[in-house]
């Protein structure tokens, strides 16, 4: 008599192993070529720095086998191979400041901070078993991000670079907070919108034949501008007050699908954007920077010039269609070619086609979170992942757009490519978030977690089931698993 062998499910593990494999060959081989193009010999060091980075990222993919065995297998390599692209292209502008006689670790550095990045990322998936453990914090969350985002103006700690006070010290480091801030209120609208989100979708007036809101629903989007625009005044910091009032409204959308929230929120923006470029004098030069980047008196003054954003543009263009090649452009012209402007520096060394495929890489990179958004069972969970990757998607668009003119510079870094610690630091912790999210969205109802067993309930009552019948905000009619489960006292979603 016939058998049924048991189903055995595809946790995605062994694709995870040999796409690392191939994102680590793309990083190390990039590095090699660094070499031979700029010095004509591959770097002694290579094989130590190939034996790290393949440390970092396998003991990186044993975690996930262990505490998140059925995370979805894309994220990780597509984030090594862009940490991998950048390292090499660092690597490249300390050599070319090596030969002016200009001593740059700064490639060293970064590998640093990636080893770092990876264990704090690795402690996240250890420690944090279930993310809707998160929305229990929703506005701690809340007041640590804020805090987080005015500590560069606190004197003493504080730092103005630049013409934008975005910066701390903190003993022998600089720190970017708003990096790690995004996070923190991504978690707390996150959690708000779960708890709001059928008072946000469903009251209002129609006004030809857009859904508007109510007026005392405008509070939370008000307050969001608000304070989007103080951060934009006090601190002279475009790039983070976009990224920050972006998130928040892309939020609102998913929790809502209503367009009327994006219309009023790019709305808002474009005035407070317009009323900061007319009366701050910081991100007035910027827009003039923009608007007038080619013209002699613009380019040539002293600061706040257009020099650097032309000098960008004209490394692009050298770079034409496949590029001068690993280790033969010259993008220690540009200044702060290994931060700002490592996109120009990409573009010059590996051209329009090189630029576009690490572009698709943000892309894939995005759309494995916005699929992790719609897979898992929760509102909290749905609306973080969708957070996060629309974050890193905004961040990524914000700083190509401003090197490539079509908005203005804002001063942020790009994901994963740039150099600097805290946001190193900060994207890791977002990708762990996202496999953490990614795992549950992915397991097959009735298997358990990975790990230690979860503490027993403080109480043995019976805990109520409510299901939301949102599709985007919660879970869909018919899911698998409840959407949230709510007991007397706490939330646990």
């Amino acid at each position: 008599m016939a058998t049924v062998q048991p189903h055995r499910v595809r946790v995605g593990r062994s694709v995870e192993l040999g796409l690392l494999a191939l994102a680590l060959a793309i990083g190390v081989a990039a590095y090699a070529l660094v070499g031979i193009g700029a010095t004509g010999a591959v770097p002694t060091n290579v094989l130590g720095y190939g034996v790290g980075m393949t440390v970092i990222a396998f003991a990186m993919h044993i975690v996930l086998r262990l505490r998140a065995p059925f995370a979805d297998p894309v994220i990780l390599p597509v984030v090594v191979a862009l940490n991998g692209i950048g390292l090499a292209m660092i690597y490249r502008i300390d050599l070319a400041r090596s030969a002016r006689g200009i001593t740059s670790t700064f490639a060293t550095k970064q590998l640093g901070w990636t080893a770092i990045s990876v264990v704090l990322a690795a402690v996240v998936l250890i420690t944090l078993r279930d993310h809707r453990t998160l929305r229990r914090y929703t506005y701690t969350a809340m007041v640590a991000g804020l805090v987080l985002m005015v500590l560069p103006l606190v004197k003493g700690l504080g730092a103005d670079i630049n013409g934008a006070q975005i910066w701390i010290h903190v003993g022998g480091f600089s720190l970017q907070p708003a990096e790690l801030a995004k996070i923190l209120l991504a978690i707390f609208f996150a959690g708000y919108l779960v708890t709001n989100r059928d008072t946000l979708a469903l009251a209002g007036p129609r006004v030809l034949g857009l859904q508007l809101p109510r007026i005392r629903d405008l509070g939370p989007i008000v307050v969001a501008w608000a304070v989007s625009v103080a951060v934009l005044v006090l601190e002279s910091d475009l790039g983070t007050s976009l990224l920050f009032f972006g998130l928040f409204v892309a939020m609102l959308y998913l929790a809502t699908e209503r367009t009327s929230w994006v219309v009023i929120g790019l709305g808002l923006f474009a005035v407070g954007a317009a009323v900061a470029a007319t009366t701050i004098g910081h991100v007035g030069a910027r827009f003039t920077v923009w608007l007038h980047a080619l013209d002699p008196a613009v380019f040539d003054r002293a600061p706040g010039g257009s020099g650097q954003l032309v000098r960008g543009l004209y490394g692009l263009a050298s770079g034409g269609l496949f590029g001068t090649g690993w280790g033969q452009g010259r993008p220690d012209l540009v200044p702060f070619a290994e931060s700002d402007f490592i996109v120009a520096s990409l573009g010059e060394e590996l051209g329009l086609t090189g630029l576009i495929a690490i572009l698709l890489c943000y892309l894939v990179l995005a759309e494995r979170g916005l699929r992790t958004a719609i897979g898992v069972r929760d509102g909290f969970g749905k609306l973080l992942a969708g957070g996060l990757a629309f974050a890193v998607a905004l961040q990524c668009f914000v700083v190509v757009g401003g090197i490539t003119r079509i908005i203005p510079l804002t001063g942020l870094t790009t994901p994963f490519l740039a150099y600097g610690g805290s946001s190193l630091l900060a994207n890791w912790i977002i990708v762990a978030l996202l496999l953490r999210i990614s795992d549950d969205a992915r397991r097959p109802a009735g298997v358990a977690m990975a790990g230690p067993p979860p503490r027993p309930p403080a109480t043995t009552a019976p805990i109520p089931i409510r299901t939301s019948v949102a599709t985007v905000g919660g879970a869909a009619e018919g899911d698998d698993q409840p959407t949230e489960r709510i007991s007397s006292g706490d939330v646990d979603v």
